[in-house]
Formats: structure tokens, sequence, C-alpha cells
């Protein structure tokens, strides 16, 4: 029999994937990545055994996630289309990274997946094994088979006796991450409408968030996020505490209009609080430590990563070129910001950094101003000529 590996996620398309591939000849061995989805190690060992799998690799990799793939993200201060924080995105290539070693370690000729022929983690997945390993061959069922609708796919589970935790009254799509969760389908298809309270995850509607605001501090070694309110965590540990601080208080829920890679828009609603507010606070250190053209220079910068992340060149050169550039600005990243959450709001409070380039006593405007008031003169007149005939 040829042998595949399938990205399993437990959910309807994989699990849907699992029995199709057996019935056209393949020995299915299923990889599942730990990062914080909603399905737990054991459910999704039972569940692929049970639909046939041959064997299932499960890997806790959220620490690995953490520090090789969100950190480097969150020192770029990527968002795409200024919106999205790249959850989903990141976490494809890492997933990408196992499936070519387990391949490798079972001498399997096949990758496969349960991507959709319109999405962008066809791209992500498939970049990723062609750029680790161009002899593997890719399987897409959902871009070969004709099971056209989530109905057709459950008449098939039901038909075949697979193991599913959902029914024709899930309307949404979901993928969890410990750095942010993806909702997508139903109402949400429809422009014209709000987000119904039912497609709220994790994150509280604004109305329904804890009344009182909640402050936090988060310190930054180096770009790094090291201390949450003066303690000491491991930064897995701070993301997941912020995840469910944040949540509560209505903060990180995102609905946007986004351009997919294979050319077509797409609403997606997006829930991230760690992802927002660590991106803020980091913003605020940057905004006491660059200079002008540094920063300018950054968000641009940024904008390109997150098109290189977005698009699936994770494991390019560009994009290993552009970590060392966003590593350098980080040096001197040291400080402490101070947020305030408030009914879906992130207020900064106050500002600390060792290497702050704001001087209080040239910024004032009070008795003890120490800027020479008598360059202003000459600085206008040599700045206009610049811009002169």
């Amino acid at each position: 029999m040829r042998k595949v590996i399938l990205a399993y996620s437990g959910g309807l398309d994989t699990t849907c994937c699992l029995r199709w591939l057996q019935e056209r000849g393949f020995e299915v061995i299923c990889f599942s990545a730990g990062l914080g989805s909603e399905f737990s190690p054991s459910d999704l060992r039972q569940r692929a055994l049970k639909s046939g799998a041959r064997k299932i690799y499960l890997k806790d990799l959220k620490a690995e996630f953490a520090s090789e793939y969100i950190l480097p993200v969150l020192k770029a201060g990527a968002v795409y289309q200024n919106r999205y924080v790249l959850s989903t995105a990141l976490s494809r290539p890492l997933i990408a990274k196992y499936l070519v070693k387990i391949a490798e370690q079972e001498r399997a000729s096949f990758i496969a997946h349960g991507c959709s022929a319109k999405g962008n983690d066809q791209l992500r997945i498939e970049a990723g094994v062609k750029l680790l390993n161009p002899r593997l061959k890719i399987v897409a069922p959902l871009r070969e088979w004709n099971l056209i609708s989530r109905q057709d796919e459950i008449a098939y589970a039901q038909e075949h006796n697979l193991p599913l935790k959902v029914s024709g009254k899930k309307i949404y799509s979901i993928d969890k991450n410990i750095w942010g969760l993806s909702v997508e389908g139903g109402d949400l298809e429809d422009l014209g409408k709000e987000p119904p309270l039912n497609s709220f995850v994790t994150v509280r509607p604004p109305a329904l968030a804890l009344s009182g605001p909640k402050d936090i501090t988060l310190e930054f070694r180096k770009g790094i996020p090291v201390k949450l309110n003066g303690r000491k965590r491991k930064f897995v540990d701070i993301l997941k505490s912020l995840n469910i601080l944040g949540a509560r208080y209505g903060i990180g829920r995102t609905d946007l209009v986004e351009d997919r890679v294979v050319g077509l828009k797409s609403r997606e609603v997006y829930e991230a609080p760690a992802a927002w507010l660590l991106l803020k606070a980091r913003e605020e250190l940057d905004s006491l430590v660059l200079d002008k053209k540094s920063r300018r220079l950054k968000n641009i910068l940024s904008n390109e990563y997150a098109e290189l992340v977005y698009q699936g060149f994770w494991f390019s050169r560009l994009r290993l070129s552009l970590d060392k550039f966003f590593d350098s600005l980080s040096e001197k990243a040291n400080g402490i910001i101070k947020l305030r959450l408030y009914r879906g709001n992130i207020t900064v409070i106050s500002r600390k950094a060792r290497a702050s380039l704001y001087r209080k006593e040239q910024a004032t405007y009070g008795e003890r101003d120490e800027f020479p008031r008598e360059y202003a003169q000459g600085f206008i007149k040599l700045f206009s000529r610049s811009y002169s005939d």
C-alpha cells in the first residue's frame, strides 16, 4: 500500500479525508500538532484510530510555536492588512515541518491535508513541504472529491460510521491555537449582517465584558515579554494568561474582509486577545527606543513580513534575513508598558524604557524647558531649502 502522512485536526474535513484516502489504497498515518486546539490528545488518538488510521503522531508544539514562530512575528510587529495577526497562517509552516519529518521517518512518499481549494492553507502547507523536501507528493482530497458542502461531508461520515463531534447545526469553521482563533462560514458570509452572538468563541462581546477596567503591566527584554504584572513568566504562560484575561474584557476580536492569496476576498473573524495586547505594548515600547527613520522602515518591512507569512513563505531566505533586521531593532526594546483593558478597548497608561529617546526636559513647555529655541529659525531655513526648487 502507498503510505501517506495526513495532517489530522480531528475536524470534519480531515476525518472524511482519512477514510477517503483509505478507499483509494493509502495506508494512512496521522499527525496532529498540539498548538492549543479545541480537541484533547486522547480524543484525537481515539477518533483517528477508530476511523482507520494505522497510527497517529501527537506532538505538543506550543513551546516551539511560541519561541520559534510567534516571537519573530511579535518582534516584526507583523499584522496582515493591519487587521490579522497571522494566527492560523503562522501554524502551517510548523505543521509542514513535522509532516516532512514524519514522512521521512516512516519512509512515506505522500503528504495529505484537509485544506480547501480556495483557501490559503493549501499554499502554506504545500509551499513548506516543497521547500523542505521537494520529493514528497501532495494529496489534497478537498480539491478532488465530489463532496461539495458541509452537509455532504456529514452524510459521508455518517455513511461510514466515522466518529465526529459535529452536526448540521454547527455552522462555523473554527481553527484555534495559542496566538489566535479564526471563525468563518455561516452568517459571517453575509456582509450585510453583523456577527451573531453565537459566532463569539472565547472573547466576550464588549457589552457582556467585565464591567470594571483592568490594568496590567508587561515587561520586555530585547523585545521579548518576560514578566506579566511584575512576575517572571515563560512566554507560553504569558500568552495563556493574556488570552484568558483579554477575552473576559472583550479584547482582541477582529471582523474584516481580507484578500486571500488565490485572488478572492473573504470575510474572516478572528479572536486574539494575547496577540493584540502584546503587539500594542511592543509598539509603545518602540515609540520610546527607536528613532523616526527606524520606526518608518520597520513599519514598511513589517507589512512585507506579514505578506510573506500569509502567503506561506516562512522558510524563505528573505524571511530569515528580515528576522535579523527585527532582532537588531529589538536589542534596545527593554522596558515596561502598562495597559488598561476595558470593554474591548486597550489604553496605554504608562511607558518606561531604559534606552528611551524621550527627554522631558526637552519636550516640556514648562519652566524647566531646555530646548534651545534660538536653533529653531536656522533649522527651519535649512529644512525648507530641501523642498525648494
